[in-house]
């Protein structure tokens, strides 16, 4: 069942740790990092939007709109969420960031079940928060652009500010080990063509 929700694909950051490679396009297991996580979260969405600031008509071949954020300094995967607020046309905006691609199909049907009431949902993986997996009310946009102009760029500060509900993944513990590094990425290339397929 596709869910009332948009999706936005967190790809505009730097990679400092790659080489300033744009992650996302970078090959893992036969096919781009980001064509991973399109493939977890799209069936179960409505719409799907990626955010770049870079690379944009690469993005843009995988038939979904391409954004960039407000801001391309230093704002850091806030301002992808406030792009994604920005440009999301359902009442519900999924975010999930490009260099996750073990990411779970649980992720878009669990957190909307379980945000019932609240204005936000994190993943929390059963040892850390995972805040750049969420969902969020479209109704925070403008509370979102208030907290940024504050100069707070924390992703924990800012769902410290809201009626956040924690939802348990810790089924699913490592499906949220993001690519940072070379060896990381050797690590989750050897992971993935195995994959099971999680649906639950």
């Amino acid at each position: 069942m596709t869910l009332p929700v948009t999706a936005v694909i967190l790809a505009g950051g730097r990679a400092t740790r790659m080489g300033g490679r744009d992650k996302g396009l970078i090959p893992l297991a036969g096919r781009p990092m980001i064509a991973w996580v399109i493939e977890a979260v799209a069936p179960w969405v409505s719409a799907v939007i990626v955010n770049a600031n870079r690379n944009v008509e690469a993005y843009r071949s995988f038939g979904y709109p391409v954004i960039g954020d407000d801001d391309t300094g230093t704002a850091g995967p806030l301002a992808g969420l406030a792009a994604g607020l920005a440009a999301c046309r359902n009442p519900w905006l999924l975010t999930v960031p490009c260099d996750t691609p073990a990411i779970p199909a649980a992720l878009p049907r669990r957190l909307a079940a379980e945000i019932d009431g609240h204005s936000a949902a994190i993943a929390h993986d059963g040892r850390r928060l995972q805040p750049a997996h969420g969902l969020l009310s479209a109704g925070v946009a403008h509370p979102l652009k208030g907290f940024m102009a504050q100069g707070d760029r924390r992703l924990h500060a800012w769902y410290a500010t809201l009626d956040t509900r924690i939802v348990d993944f810790s089924d699913h513990r490592d499906a949220f080990d993001n690519v940072n590094t070379p060896e990381q990425h050797a690590a989750m290339a050897a992971r993935l063509p195995g994959r099971q397929q999680e649906d639950q």
